[in-house]
C-alpha cells in the first residue's frame, strides 16, 4: 500500500498530534482508524436497516421509525453526558 499525503492546516496537524499521543498512537494510525470506523450516512442507514431484520426474524421484534429516531437521541444525550462527565 502506498501512502498518500493529506494537507491540513498546522492548528489541525497540532490537533491531532496531541490525540495521537494522549492515545499512544501515532496521526497515521489515528487518521487509519477514523477511516476505517467512521460510517456515512448510507453505511448508517444500511445497518440500522439490517439490524431492524435481525430483531424482526429473530427476536420477533418490529422497531418503528419513531421507536428507532427515540434511542438514537437516548444514545446521543448519554455519549453528550459521557463527554461531560469525562471532561469534569
Amino acid at each position: 500500500m502506498s501512502d498518500a499525503m493529506i494537507r491540513v492546516p498546522a492548528e489541525v496537524r497540532d490537533r491531532l498530534a496531541v490525540i495521537a499521543e494522549s492515545r499512544g498512537t501515532s496521526i497515521r494510525s489515528l487518521v487509519q482508524e477514523f477511516a476505517e470506523t467512521t460510517l456515512t450516512e448510507e453505511e448508517r442507514r444500511e445497518r440500522a436497516e439490517r439490524t431492524r431484520l435481525y430483531l424482526a426474524e429473530h427476536f420477533g421484534v418490529e422497531v418503528t421509525d419513531e421507536e428507532s429516531a427515540a434511542m438514537g437521541r437516548r444514545l446521543r444525550e448519554a455519549f453528550a453526558q459521557s463527554q461531560q462527565d469525562a471532561a469534569a
